[in-house]
């Protein structure tokens, strides 16, 4: 496996990199779902045209990190399915989707992964577990009520992938993720009880979060059935990568919401 990049997913990959000749991994994308700049977006189109050409001439597989966020994912009332109608709601989702068409429309042989929410060590601080701890630690909390967020343990989506590749499959996108979409409220409170904290809690407007469908993950990668997704996997995860020793205490703040 080539994996292009050297980034938080990168460096993970990398220890199932031996196992998987031909294929080659675009993992230096834009990871900030609420980026807006454009330089990013161009860069990574620039990048996966590239790595199209390379495979259409080499023959090798290319996997793409595409989204399950609610930027991509933005139609509640039933869950998001791969072959599903989508409706990017944010420029990060309409940029990932414009690449899944490309990816579509072309002759190589790819592997569509639309990633839930990733958490593991040393992960840009923009990403949801050290964003909303640093806003724990700050004292204060931004809120959007009905939010929710997928989060999945980066270790799991290695496996995964893994997983997936192993089997061959080709010419797809598969959702990876938990397949339980829990209120920010509740990570957030989890967030505070691990850290031992209390912020103050505003509120911006509300938000719309769609579930995912894992039912194809499920059905090609049956590996996920001993990775302990459900309803309470999230504080598996918070619990694993949240330190209980905060860096800092902040001064006296308001109680944030009943429990």
């Amino acid at each position: 496996m080539d994996i292009v990049g050297n980034g938080f997913l990168a460096r993970h990959l990398a220890a199932v990199a031996g196992s998987h000749p031909g294929v080659v991994v675009a993992a230096a994308g834009v990871s900030a779902a609420r980026h807006t700049s454009p330089e990013p977006f161009l860069r990574e189109a620039a990048l996966v045209r590239d790595l199209v050409r390379r495979c259409t001439d080499s023959g090798e597989r290319l996997v793409f990190f595409s989204t399950a966020s609610s930027g991509l994912y933005s139609e509640p009332g039933r869950p998001g399915t791969e072959d599903g109608p989508v409706r990017p709601a944010t420029p990060y989702g309409r940029h990932k989707h414009a690449l899944e068409r490309e990816l579509a429309a072309s002759p190589v042989d790819f592997l569509i992964l639309r990633l839930g929410h990733v958490v593991g060590p040393d992960q840009p601080p923009h990403q949801l577990l050290p964003a909303m701890a640093a806003q724990v630690r700050s004292g204060r909390v931004r809120i959007f009520p009905g939010s929710c967020r997928d989060l999945i343990d980066v270790t799991d989506v290695v496996t995964v992938v893994d997983a997936l590749l192993a089997t061959g499959v080709g010419r797809t996108i598969v959702n990876v993720a938990s397949g339980s979409a829990v209120p920010i409220e509740r990570i957030v409170r989890h967030i505070q009880h691990r850290l031992g904290l209390q912020a103050h809690w505003s509120y911006g407007p509300p938000a719309v979060t769609q579930e995912i469908s894992t039912a194809r993950l499920r059905r090609l990668a049956p590996v996920v059935e001993h990775m302990g997704f459900g309803p309470d996997y999230h504080h598996k995860v918070l619990d694993k990568y949240l330190s209980a020793r905060p860096a800092h205490r902040p001064g006296r703040v308001s109680p944030a919401t009943p429990l």
